[in-house]
């Protein structure tokens, strides 16, 4: 088995995958680059080097490392298992990492298929958004065996803060569910906070200057207070992909018994932002469907 990893190809360079492949280039690895709209990947090749590929399967060839990060379940099978998929390149003993936000299912389903042919894999999803994966500070949350983990782990740390392995595949995900319907509850009760102190008449940055300090606290806050007071949504993490990845937190929730009453109804309140044309904008936007129902 290759035991070190000089050669690697990432596939879909979206806000996320981007500058999460530029770190790699940065560091001295060769980068093979695959995405589904070419102009993009002509752009990261002159802005970092390395080559990009009219294929997965093509980017794959010759790489130590492939790396996934696009949009949903059928998104990576189309470019890991599909006609043309990278999986159709790899050799054995290499290795495939996933940082979509998908299914558990799919990342078992992944690993059972990489391990038939000799390949390592490891399912895990980032945290951070494209803030984080611009300043290489994302928190990763991997699925997959502890020997395969160790191979991959000092290449993750080149764009992430925090690199964990939280169990067998799929681990990585279910982690990430907990991470999302956690903060499905915190931008809705920040959110909640902020409308309330503006219908009392309250200074919304003094009252954020001194709750901030205490048990209420949250990066949420810290991070998204004065564009919500300003009521800007235009950047950040998106209603459309948040509802994606609470939609997958509940149907697991269903599999497994537990209970999501708020994860649910934060879900449904996403729903009402994307009925008002606020499916690109940031999840903190739930603020502005507050504001709304109160001009109704």
């Amino acid at each position: 088995m290759h035991q070190t990893i000089s050669t690697v190809a990432f596939i879909g360079l979206g806000v996320m995958g981007y500058p999460m492949a530029g770190h790699l280039a940065r560091q001295g690895l060769t980068v093979r680059v695959y995405n589904r709209t070419t102009a993009t990947a002509e752009a990261w090749v002159t802005e970092h080097g390395g080559s990009h590929h009219t294929t997965p399967q093509e980017a794959a060839q010759g790489a130590d490392l492939v790396l996934v990060c696009v949009g949903n379940d059928d998104d990576v099978r189309q470019v890991t298992t599909g006609s043309q998929g990278a999986l159709h390149g790899m050799a054995a003993g290499s290795l495939l990492v996933d940082h979509t936000t998908a299914s558990s299912d799919l990342a078992e389903e992944l690993s059972n298929i990489c391990h038939a042919q000799g390949i390592g894999f490891i399912d895990a999803p980032v945290s951070g958004g494209q803030q984080g994966a611009i300043n290489g500070a994302l928190t990763i949350m991997c699925g997959g065996e502890e020997r395969e983990f160790s191979r991959v782990e000092a290449t993750l740390a080149h764009y992430a803060r925090a690199v964990a392995l939280m169990g067998p595949a799929g681990s990585g995900q279910l982690t990430k569910m907990v991470n999302q319907i956690c903060i499905a509850g915190l931008v809705q009760g920040l959110a909640e906070g902020l409308h309330f102190a503006e219908q009392a008449g309250l200074d919304q940055q003094r009252v954020i200057d001194v709750i901030a300090k205490g048990a209420a606290g949250s990066w949420q806050m810290e991070n998204r207070h004065k564009t919500m007071v300003a009521d800007e949504y235009e950047h950040g993490f998106a209603v459309n992909w948040m509802r994606k990845d609470l939609g997958i937190c509940l149907e697991q929730a269903r599999r497994l018994q537990a209970r999501l009453p708020v994860t649910a109804l934060v879900d449904q309140f996403y729903g009402d932002v994307q009925a008002m044309g606020g499916g690109r904008w940031d999840t903190s936007s739930l603020l502005r469907r507050l504001r709304s129902h109160g001009r109704d």
